[in-house]
């Protein structure tokens, strides 16, 4: 029987989750990354897995892949060398930017050098107009002297970024074609392909970023490409992007930039496939790792998209999963400002050295420090493939004690208060703050650390549910498996919405449908996997931001089913109620961008029932725990694959399992679900 295999290559660990087809049976494995090349550890996991699963890799039919390549490079300032073509008198425009500071109470803090260099920029006399008509055409020789510099000036990339060029690419794609065929070498980003929409700046920066990462991913992408097919040469690989779906290493090679939230969407997409199958389709996810902490709401069986988002500072506006990110995780340092006062991150051990408890070298106190010593985490990571040192830990956190006067236990507390608390903030933004009542939510924690510090979370929050996924600490590789393929078309036609408009929307819809049925036929998705949904992105005339109001969904879309004037106004009026509280149906509206978001579904499988597991489980062990100031309590320790659905678990109990460890606080009720999920009843 064939396998599917998802991997998600984090900063500390590479999380591989396989399962077969027809059994359901499946094969988790974890291994340290290998941050210096991403794809080694990916390799060598593959082998591993193969190994301890007994998997012929022969029969692999499907890899989806979760990376942080792109992110690390752009973190890092190691992109490749780009230069950017733009339209005469636009050059520094990536520069100029908005002339937003991006801190309001930080007078010191810049904004990010751009991505490319201000003698890397090079203008073209060219002019689209706002209507997408051309009053100025490029010049055949001032274009291959602009070839010429760019060939002189080293660069592996070329963005090439003109005004209007959504409404009217040709200037762009004449460029385009010019240089590749001059310049073979050269990888080309042309802003009217990787982000084809209205406001200059996002597309501009969305584009060098992309043009930036090519060279980066390009290299990466097509030796795991070769490792993979020399492994397993049946499998059809996809590349996760932001917005929660699978593309092609092609693709990814091409767009690299999809990229930037690869892994936490992958998250997101697992947890939704888990809260369905454990009947909480509206929960609240937090994924904790080594360095941060990603939240999300899903609500229904489904998270927002956001349209704009910030990846190292850089602007880029692509569709991505919201998830909110802040630098909390098992690794986070505990340290004190200069008021005093004791803080938790962002600053993180991360994998080399780690935390203390490793024994790698770290000495500062950190989370997973702070867990070890009061019993919450074992000795032991990862089925034993890593060994923790109780005694490093104390040591680390003696010295805050020492300052604080207090014992290390009640400083490893103080540690684990800070940090549920930065996580509790950032809930509420994505939650109260937007009009969603976190208490009408479960909370899903994942990730290697999420557990651990979900009851906090939720005592905090006022939430009376905890739903753990069955493997938490690998859940990004799980949702891997089942992302759907994906690819997001959009058109931008800026016009007030009504009668007379509405032609040109039509059309602009049936050009749309019309790629989507050709990206259908390129990936070979047939009929009963393929799905489409629009959208319309509108706003009142005068208004800087726009809402997204949903137009049509289903297997096979055409002009004729998508609604008329009152109805597309109607969804709107309801779309700003719901964000704004308010809507003046009086007032003038106008269109924005049209949205066409196509999928190819995955075919989703459950997991063979559980073999050895029993209703009734006896604990591996008893080890004393700290839920509390007042002092250990002699706790059961035990496997999650001993846990048999309908089991029954009475706090105190500490659930151990090869990707996470999850503690059962005293009075708290788990029961095992038919999904094999955790569901854990708060009771304060």
């Amino acid at each position: 029987m064939p396998w599917s295999i998802g991997v998600d290559a984090g900063g500390t660990f590479t999380d591989f989750f396989a399962r077969e087809a027809g059994s359901g049976r499946v094969v988790r494995h974890k291994r340290p990354s290998t941050p210096d090349d991403p794809s080694r550890a990916i390799l060598d996991g593959l082998e591993e897995l193969a190994a301890k699963g007994g998997i012929d890799l022969g029969t692999v039919d499907r890899l989806g892949h979760g990376t942080t390549v792109g992110t690390n490079a752009l973190i890092q300032r190691r992109g490749g060398k780009v230069a950017m073509i733009t339209t005469k008198g636009f050059r520094d425009l990536i520069e100029i930017g908005r002339q937003i500071r991006p801190h309001m109470f930080d007078l010191q803090r810049d904004m990010p050098p751009p991505v490319v260099p201000r003698q890397h920029r090079l203008e073209l006399a060219e002019r689209v107009m706002a209507d997408g008509s051309v009053l100025t055409a490029p010049d055949a020789a001032e274009i291959a002297a602009l070839t010429q510099t760019v060939r002189d000036s080293g660069a592996e990339a070329v963005a090439v970024c003109f005004l209007f060029s959504f409404l009217n690419p040709e200037h762009e794609r004449q460029v385009g074609a010019a240089m590749a065929a001059a310049l073979p070498e050269e990888q080309i980003s042309l802003s009217s392909e990787v982000r084809p929409e209205f406001r200059e700046y996002e597309r501009f920066t969305t584009t060098a970023i992309n043009a930036y990462l090519q060279p980066v991913m390009g290299r990466y992408v097509s030796a795991l490409h070769a490792g993979i097919a020399s492994r397993a040469p049946g499998a059809a690989i996809g590349i996760n992007q932001s917005n929660g779906g699978l593309m092609t290493p092609a693709t990814a090679r091409q767009f690299p930039v999809r990229t930037a939230l690869s892994g936490p969407a992958a998250g997101v997409v697992g947890a939704i496939h888990e809260a369905k199958a454990g009947a909480r389709p509206s929960v609240i996810t937090i994924d904790v790792g080594s360095t941060s902490a990603d939240m999300a709401l899903i609500q229904v069986g489904a998270a927002d998209l956001s349209f704009e988002r910030e990846v190292a500072d850089f602007p880029i506006r692509l569709p991505v999963i919201d998830i909110h990110t802040i630098g909390a995780g098992g690794g986070s340092i505990a340290w004190f400002d200069r008021d005093g006062l004791l803080k938790v991150g962002p600053q993180s051990a991360g994998a080399d050295p780690g935390p203390a408890c490793y024994r790698r070298g770290g000495t500062e106190p950190t989370v997973s420090d702070a867990n070890l010593a009061l019993g919450r985490l074992g000795l032991e990571l990862v089925d034993g493939g890593m060994t923790l040192d109780v005694a490093a830990a104390r040591d680390a956190l003696a010295p805050i004690a020492e300052r604080l006067a207090i014992s290390v236990e009640r400083a490893a507390f103080g540690v684990l208060e800070i940090v549920a608390a930065n996580i509790v903030r950032a809930i509420r933004t994505i939650s109260v703050e937007r009009g969603y009542d976190p208490r009408a939510f479960a909370l899903m924690p994942f990730g290697g650390a999420g557990p651990l510090h979900a009851r906090e979370i939720a005592i905090e929050l006022g939430m009376g549910e905890i739903l753990v996924p069955g493997a938490p600490g690998v859940l990004c590789a799980e949702g891997l498996l089942v992302a759907d393929q994906k690819e997001d078309f959009v058109q931008s036609r800026r016009v007030p919405l009504t009668d007379a408009a509405l032609p040109a929307l039509l059309a602009d819809a049936g050009k749309l449908l019309a790629e989507a049925g050709a990206w259908f036929e390129r990936e070979a998705i047939p009929l009963p996997r393929r799905a489409l949904e629009m959208v319309l992105d509108c706003r009142y005339i005068g208004q800087n931001f726009e809402l997204h109001v949903p137009l049509a969904e289903g297997a096979a879309l055409s002009v004729e089913v998508l609604p008329a004037l009152d109805g597309i106004l109607a969804g709107f009026f309801a779309a700003h109620r719901k964000a704004y509280g308010y809507a003046v149906e009086a007032e003038p509206v106008e269109a924005v961008n049209l949205r066409l978001t196509a999928r190819g579904r995955a075919v989703a499988g459950r997991e063979a029932a559980l073999t050895g597991a029993s209703t009734a489980p006896q604990p591996k062990a008893h080890r004393p725990v700290w839920f509390s100031a007042e002092g250990p309590i002699d706790t059961p320790v035990y496997r999650r694959g001993d846990l048999a659905p309908e089991t029954k678990l009475l706090g105190p109990a500490i659930v151990e399992q090869i990707d996470a460890t999850t503690p059962i606080h005293p009075a708290d009720i788990a029961t095992v679900d038919a999904a094999g999920n955790l569901l854990i009843e708060v009771r304060p």
